[in-house]
């Protein structure tokens, strides 16, 4: 039974070894807590850094240029600037917005681009905005012509719930800030603020496009355990803070179920929490066997995980590395060679095959 249990851990503990040194992580620039970034093109990031600073990288000579904005905004609390996206000559911003009064908002800007300086001008401002340093959100995807953003619900549970109120939601909008005419408020529920796609979201740090399947993902911090990934769905309601999502408050007291009939499921739950962050769909030629699985980075556990949930009802997960980076925020897979690109504690790091 002894040897029969070595050769099992033998060949587990070798099987890991194996995997895990069939990639490499190479730091590349020295950056201050960086957020977000985006591909300019083959040789160029654009990113941000949470404390104002939008900055271009090239991943090849490793220059960094500042570029100049007129963004109104305030590092504060776990808000900042926030996440980026370059599409067709455009940048668009997540940012915290100086609302005044001490109050602030998730808001979001778009620019011509200009190596020198972004003019931006705002296409959406999270109402009411509110005075505290929690839980701001907030990623961007593109799909078609609409622009999908996540904003948290700032610290304030039950506001998640509330559809006249933009907090705790995934807001669905054009790409010049205008409303889609089928958006939920136009169909059937009336009640709802005419940005909102979907209610019931804590702090959501990750939203991906698959170019697979052409659906939007999401993923979300819990409380005390119950982060999750998910797909983004219309009109519908993920539950929080009806729902603690396996997880309880930091006080120890209970939330409420993980799940229960009538609010949008999760595809993954974590229990304790990893605390998530950035996700992608990866796509790409250098790790081609991941192609269409879900890769989801975590900033307290500092790991990045991989999941095959095309069977939601079996998902498999393996966590690729841990403790190697850092607190790792964003993610990024290279256009062309579909190598990986990390921003993790004050770091771009990169991942490749050996």
């Amino acid at each position: 039974m002894k040897k029969i249990f070595f050769l099992i851990s033998f060949f587990l503990i070798h099987s890991v070894y194996s995997f895990a040194q069939n990639f490499s992580l190479e730091e590349q620039l020295t950056l201050n807590d960086p957020w977000g970034s985006s591909f300019l093109n083959n040789n160029e990031l654009i990113l941000t850094e949470k404390s104002g600073k939008i900055k271009i990288a090239n991943i090849i000579t490793k220059e960094v240029l500042e570029v100049d904005h007129n963004l109104n905004f305030i590092e504060h609390g776990q808000g900042g600037l926030l996440d980026i996206l370059f599409k067709d000559n455009f940048v668009y911003i997540a940012y915290t917005e100086n609302r005044g009064n001490m109050k602030t908002s998730t808001s979001i800007a778009k620019a011509s681009f200009n190596k020198k300086k972004l003019d931006f001008k705002n296409i959406f401002q999270a109402e009411p905005p509110i005075n505290s340093g929690y839980h701001f959100g907030s990623r961007l995807a593109i799909k078609d012509n609409y622009l999908f953003a996540s904003a948290g619900e700032r610290g304030q549970g039950m506001i998640a719930q509330d559809p006249s109120k933009h907090p705790g939601s995934i807001i669905r909008i054009n790409l010049d800030g205008s409303i889609p005419n089928d958006n939920p408020k136009f169909e059937g529920k009336p009640d709802w603020l005419p940005e909102i796609y979907q209610i019931g979201i804590r702090n959501p740090q990750g939203l991906t496009l698959s170019s697979f399947d052409g659906k939007i993902y999401i993923s979300n911090h819990g409380a005390k355990g119950g982060d999750w990934f998910g797909e983004v769905k219309k009109g519908e309601n993920y539950g929080w803070k009806i729902l603690g999502w396996g997880g309880k408050n930091y006080s120890g007291l209970p939330i409420g179920p993980k799940w229960k009939p009538g609010f949008t499921k999760a595809i993954q739950y974590w229990v304790p929490s990893i605390a998530t962050s950035a996700i992608t769909i990866y796509k790409g030629e250098e790790f081609k066997e991941w192609n269409g699985h879900a890769l989801i980075t975590s900033l307290k556990d500092q790991s990045l995980r991989k999941l095959i949930f095309d069977n939601k009802s079996k998902v498999k997960e393996d966590i690729i590395f841990k403790d190697k980076i850092g607190r790792i925020r964003d993610i990024q897979v290279h256009p062309n060679n579909g190598k990986i690109y990390f921003l993790a504690g004050d770091s771009l790091w990169l991942m490749q095959k050996n």
